[in-house]
């Protein structure tokens, strides 16, 4: 009997065989994770042993072609892990056969994602995914079991994620610093890690940086400067004394205001830890946001400082009310604290290149937007620095002078005013805590009066959610009025802080920016009048800490003026 061999077993074995070829030349992946967490697990965990697994196990199941990717010290729960996105771009372009992980979790700990890796993306891809000690290989089909394993590694990694943010808080309410480098300006102790000791040279840049910023130059202005002077920026400066820090960028001395603006908010210059500043959304949100200042924890003190306390105050003065650079150029002293007598807004500052800097001027912000609102209140840039000159002149020569006298008459008007405001928040404080008490008798008795039937459901309903908001709103005003009653006497420091800032100015012949901020909170300018043909136009400053300062007649200052000079000659004699 003859046999007959059929052609077509021949046609498809040499199609199994080109299969099996360009099967063979695709990688198959060898994938390695460990997050810091991990490492925690011991060797077992390590990524020497995952390699070793994994290739022990492609070698005796026939695998060729293999490629190690590693992943060291990346979490579970970001998919943006550099190793995974070269294995995601390989197998997009066809190059990925097979992918081997040790266990499930290493592929990751976001049960979304990895759900639709296996369900979706690598079987689009044409990728085989096998999990060793988890006996998960898609090519067999995925169990009913595996989204209860994705579910349980993400909890683990939450559970985790909860475990590190309880060591953190405990941590940072202690008072060490939660930042793992200190910032620039700062090295960690040799002697003990958990310290920071100035680091003179970038200290020496940092003074240079808050000098600038109180002589009036912004952030954009100081990084300019800093640049054209050729000075290191912070991570060129780490780099150069060895420090571990990102790579430093392509040109030289190229400052960012935003750096700028990052330095100058640091209150760590001061000698302070702020702990707590910033949190993260999530254990899969990453993503860093910063806190309300209410929730920060600052412990003062706990290193040298590098900036004093009064040119930081001074510095966070100047940026909030930013002087922002006019077309012309110009930036005014002034900005940010001139204000309009009648309707409260800021005054703008104008100024062209059509005339002259002394012709720059101020003018209502509310006008300018609508002229039937307000009027322009105009007033030159010139005229108020005279007048401002000449009032704090009058100031501080009266305060070193007669400091004493001073004293005593601010105390009293304080004293007034405060009394009156005192006693009208009290007033406040109390009837709004008598108020909370009646509303649960009122809604108490709502409550009996509807249960037997007096009151009808409709109607207690609209009645208790009425008086609830307006509990709520009571509740909400009294910790306020209670703040505002405890701090009274912060009035009183107040005034000894003018004083003392005002007999460090010896002599003042013209005005800086440093000293108009240091002094001044706001200058409020009227709309101006016309008596007899004459412009006539009223402007109140407001020291800081004292408010409006009332001036003596010119008879009794020229009379406070001889006694002033006598008094100097009969001590001038005695000597």
């Amino acid at each position: 009997m003859l046999y007959y061999r059929c052609p077509t077993i021949q046609i498809i074995t040499a199609v199994e065989r080109s299969i099996m070829r360009k099967q063979s030349e695709k990688i198959t992946a060898l994938y390695c994770r460990l997050s810091r967490d991990d490492e925690q697990e011991g060797l077992s965990g390590s990524i020497k042993n995952q390699q070793a697994i994994l290739e022990k196990y492609a070698k005796e199941n026939g695998f060729k072609n293999t490629r190690v990717f590693i992943d060291d010290g990346w979490s579970g729960v970001t998919f943006t892990r550099p190793a995974f996105t070269e294995i995601m771009e390989l197998g997009e372009q066809g190059k990925i056969s097979t992918l081997i992980v040790k266990d499930h979790s290493r592929l990751g700990r976001n049960r979304l994602v990895v759900g639709q890796l296996l369900e979706e993306e690598f079987d689009r891809m044409g990728i085989r995914y096998i999990a060793i000690m988890d006996n998960i290989d898609t090519a067999k089909g995925i169990s009913d079991i595996v989204p209860m394993q994705d579910l349980f590694n993400e909890w683990h990694a939450k559970n985790t994620s909860q475990k590190v943010r309880n060591v953190f808080k405990s941590k940072g309410m202690s008072g060490v610093p939660l930042t793992t480098n200190p910032p620039f300006g700062y090295m960690k102790n040799p002697e003990n890690t958990k310290e920071w000791i100035v680091d003179e040279p970038a200290a020496k840049i940092v003074r240079k940086i808050f000098n600038l910023c109180i002589e009036g130059l912004g952030p954009s202005q100081i990084a300019k400067r800093l640049k054209a002077e050729k000075i290191m920026t912070p991570t060129e400066y780490w780099s150069s004394i060895g420090r571990c820090c990102s790579k430093p960028p392509a040109r030289q001395f190229n400052w960012s205001p935003d750096t700028i603006a990052g330095i100058l908010s640091k209150q760590e210059y001061c000698g302070d830890t702020v702990n707590f500043r910033y949190t993260r959304k999530s254990f899969k949100n990453k993503k860093r946001i910063e806190r309300p200042e209410d929730e920060w924890i600052i412990f003062t003190d706990t290193h040298s400082a590098i900036i004093s306390r009064e040119d930081y105050a001074l510095v966070q003065e100047l940026r909030e009310h930013r002087r922002r650079p006019t077309r012309t150029g110009f930036i005014s002293m002034f900005s940010g604290l001139m204000y309009c007598g009648d309707c409260g807004e800021k005054l703008y500052y104008c100024s062209t290149n059509n005339y002259k800097r002394h012709q720059a001027f101020f003018c209502c912000s509310a006008y300018r937007k609508n002229s039937d609102v307000c009027s322009v209140h105009y007033i030159r840039e010139k005229i108020v620095n005279e007048l401002v000159l000449e009032s704090m002149k009058r100031v501080l020569w009266y305060v070193q002078c007669y400091e004493t006298q001073f004293a005593k008459e601010q105390m009293n008007i304080l004293d007034i005013r405060q009394q009156k405001e005192l006693l009208t928040k009290r007033r406040e404080l109390e009837k709004a805590i008598r108020r909370v008490s009646e509303i649960d008798n009122i809604i108490q008795k709502l409550y009996e009066d509807n249960i037997i039937g007096k009151v009808s459901d409709e109607r207690f309903a609209t009645l208790s959610l009425s008086l609830e908001n307006e509990q709520r709103t009571l509740k909400e005003t009294i910790p306020e009025m209670e703040e505002y009653i405890s701090t009274a006497s912060v009035k009183k420091e107040n005034l000894q802080q003018f004083i003392e800032k005002a007999k460090r100015v010896t002599r003042l012949k013209e005005l800086t920016p440093e000293i108009v901020h240091e002094f001044i909170e706001k200058i409020v300018v009227s709309k101006p009048n016309y008596i007899d043909g004459v412009r006539h136009q009223n402007i109140d400053i407001y020291y800081k800490g004292v408010g409006i300062i009332k001036f003596f007649s010119p008879e009794e200052m020229e009379a406070l003026y001889q006694k002033h000079i006598n008094s100097k000659r009969s001590k001038e004699k005695t000597a």
